[in-house]
């Protein structure tokens, strides 16, 4: 398979159309190898429009929606970035190339400790393991926060742990109904949020609606 092609049909065929124009993303997207971040098996399937298994019942997000988020959180290269939800990596990566430092959290070790193996040449990234379905307290503030999996409800924690002027991306709700959004810190006690797109993406761990979320 050529995956250069691929790549590049990727980025003209689904982002580009979804409204992604930032030359930043659209770059990141064209440059980072997709599939250096699934099993050898999915390879030919990275680049495809749909969530992609990665194990332990979790998924990839679909390229154009990684990039419409990204795109809505405009990482800066002094930004202090966390993300809720390692996974494959590929997002962490993303993260990475944009960003002075990463803190990524995985409930799942095993993915994880995959998820390093890919991400070596990178020196800025963080690893943490735990359940941060509702927040994430590391003592910590943080510039841009991308949650990669969907909650009921809006998390409290992650809105205190922004920056003034940092950026949060979180979807909330319940299927069918789902809003992807950015939400910014503009003062002490105000947020300002700006809808994306309406979506259905998998919760986190321990978010769905009648498990352990608190609401």
């Amino acid at each position: 398979m050529n995956f250069d092609q691929a790549r590049f049909n990727m980025v003209e065929q689904q982002i580009r159309p979804w409204d992604v124009l930032d030359p930043h993303i659209l770059e990141l997207f064209s440059e980072i190898p997709r599939h250096h971040f699934v099993a050898p098996e999915q390879q030919t399937l990275a680049y495809s429009d749909f969530e992609l298994p990665i194990g332990k019942g979790q998924t990839m997000l679909p390229p154009r929606v990684e990039a419409r988020i990204l795109q809505g959180l405009t990482p800066c290269a002094d930004d202090k970035a966390l993300e809720i939800g390692t996974g494959s990596g590929f997002t962490t990566a993303l993260l990475a190339a944009s960003t002075e430092s990463v803190t990524t959290v995985e409930i799942h070790p095993e993915l994880q400790d995959t998820a390093k193996t890919r991400l070596q040449d990178f020196d800025n990234i963080v690893f943490a393991q735990g359940d941060a379905h509702q927040g994430w307290e590391d003592g910590q503030h943080y510039d841009v926060i991308f949650v990669t999996g969907a909650v009921p409800k809006m998390v409290d924690a992650f809105k205190q742990q922004l920056t003034l002027g940092g950026r949060l991306a979180i979807t909330t709700g319940q299927a069918p109904a789902m809003t992807t959004q950015i939400l910014t810190r503009v003062s002490d006690q105000e947020w300002a949020s700006e809808p994306l797109f309406e979506t259905v993406l998998p919760y986190l761990v321990n978010a769905e609606p009648g498990e352990t979320f608190q609401f």
